[in-house]
């Protein structure tokens, strides 16, 4: 379909498919085998000004949107998850600050992020505190005119690769939610390290560690908005990175599907190319419809984000539900098409089914987001809307 993409929306595309062509699909096979975190391709989405898309142009970045970054993710998605991972997370780590943070904040620390000079992670998951983020430990004590934090976050990626950090903590255990607060922290404070990097079943080139905190004293000038907005910095920011994780499940689909047909067209079974067969081609046709129909709900609900519209909560979790939940099935349909071959990694239709199942997951498992379209309908009903 044409999506009636504008001149800029076109070269970012092209720009990003080329980069996924060219510098991701050579090397994901080795970044997968040996989970090697993509330094080299991150180098070339900064040259390439990528870092920047959604940072405004006072702050060095080129002053686009949610569907500009969801574009340039499905892309590099298409070829690598784990690839897409890094870049998208940096956005999820950025969003607090763009949103929240005040001028001197944003002059400090944007300029470095839309230039790709510094990655950037968001810690807000522990070990009891995921689908539940009202269970978090991590703690920051206002001391004078610094905050000491102490606690672990767990499973944040870009972990111990990133400069930048943006943290979620506690600063008043009586205030439930309320006494939550946002907090930038940089990588080398004396106080905070890292875990061991974890191994994973898919995005195994992406960075998943824990960040431990003890006695970590940062200025008080680094908390995002004021004390006890933390749930709301986090919420707001999960807001608009959502979509991307739909895109993702975009780009890993399109680009399974993509594999499965030129297999389909190899491969001869009964004196026939495969894709002769009804079976194959219903299979296919299924997959291409419930791409279709992903890419026209995440582009749209990038385009409502766009729009400055105030409540985007359900859309955004609508949009990443459907998209990542239509990827599972897509990379496993692949891999059905492919048969024997789609199970071997020789192909890469199974890292791809591997690397779609972490979108259902993270930013939210998918059960959340039905906890949250269908908290917002019932709203939306009460209010007679």
């Amino acid at each position: 379909m044409d999506y009636f993409l504008n001149e800029d929306q076109l070269m970012i595309r092209d720009l990003a498919r080329q980069i996924a062509e060219e510098k991701v699909v050579p090397v994901r096979e080795e970044l997968d085998e040996k989970e090697k975190f993509p330094w080299e391709i991150m180098k070339v989405l900064a040259q390439s000004d990528l870092f920047g898309l959604f940072i405004p142009e006072e702050y060095g970045g080129l002053g686009k949107g949610s569907l500009e970054l969801a574009i340039a993710v499905e892309e590099l998605s298409k070829a690598c998850v784990g690839v897409s991972t890094t870049y998208a997370a940096n956005a999820l780590g950025t969003y607090p600050i763009l949103l929240f943070g005040t001028d001197e904040q944003k002059k400090k620390y944007l300029p470095d992020i839309a230039a790709g000079k510094r990655l950037v992670a968001f810690g807000l998951t522990e070990a009891n505190a995921g689908s539940d983020a009202g269970g978090i430990q991590t703690t920051a004590r206002l001391d004078g005119d610094s905050y000491v934090l102490n606690g672990t976050k767990q499973w944040i990626t870009n972990g111990g690769e990133a400069e930048i950090y943006t943290i979620i903590a506690i600063t008043d255990r009586g205030k439930g939610a309320r006494g939550a607060s946002a907090f930038i922290v940089e990588k080398d404070t004396p106080g905070f390290t890292f875990g061991k990097k974890e191994k994973k079943m898919g995005i195994r080139c992406s960075a998943t560690r824990e960040l431990v905190f003890e006695d970590c004293r940062i200025p008080r000038e680094n908390i995002l908005a004021r004390e006890g907005m933390g749930f709301i910095v986090a919420m707001k920011t999960l807001d608009s990175s959502r979509v991307g994780v739909g895109a993702q499940g975009l780009g890993v689909a399109q680009g399974a599907l993509n594999e499965a047909i030129k297999f389909a067209r190899q491969r001869v079974q009964f004196g026939h190319p495969i894709i002769s067969f009804q079976a194959i081609q219903h299979m296919i046709a299924d997959m291409a419809t419930e791409i279709e129909a992903a890419r026209a709900l995440v582009y749209s609900v990038a385009r409502f984000i766009d729009s400055g519209a105030k409540d985007v909560t359900k859309v955004s979790a609508m949009a990443k539900l459907f998209a990542t939940d239509m990827g599972m099935r897509v990379t496993t349909n692949a891999v059905q098409v492919m048969g024997g071959s789609g199970y071997m990694k020789e192909y890469p239709v199974e890292k791809m089914m591997r690397d779609a199942k972490i979108l259902q997951i993270y930013e939210g498992t998918n059960q959340i987001q039905r906890n949250v379209i269908a908290q917002n309908i019932i709203k939306e009903a009460a209010k007679g809307k």
